[in-house]
């Protein structure tokens, strides 16, 4: 379950990262509350999802696939690229929460 929840957290996370773009600034009311929206409702699951999963593997999974997550999304909705060494450091950042889910204190 505990990792059900932090699905819910990253998506919700992701939309609302997404939306941060369509805010200008948060000067553009509709997309303004989506963001807002959004990340109340990740931080709610994060914190679900911490009833079951350690600190540090959630932490890690929720940034790692954010990171990687929101590069993807800035490539294909927002058309912006991406150099060998952003590709390089998402993939350090990949390695390293499967590492820390494999390997972590927890087990």
């Amino acid at each position: 379950m505990g990792f059900i929840y932090l699905g819910l957290a990253i998506v919700l996370e992701l939309l609302g990262t997404t939306f941060l773009k369509y805010t200008i600034g948060f000067t553009k009311l509709t997309p303004s509350l989506v963001v807002v929206t959004a990340y109340t409702g990740a931080f709610y699951f994060l914190s679900k999802s911490l009833q079951f999963i350690d600190l540090n593997i959630a932490y890690a999974t929720w940034a790692g696939i954010g990171v990687v997550a929101a590069a993807v999304i800035s490539m294909l909705v927002f058309h912006e690229s991406i150099n060998l060494a952003g590709v390089l450091g998402m993939a350090l950042v990949v390695s390293g929460v499967v590492l820390l889910n494999l390997y972590g204190p927890s087990h």
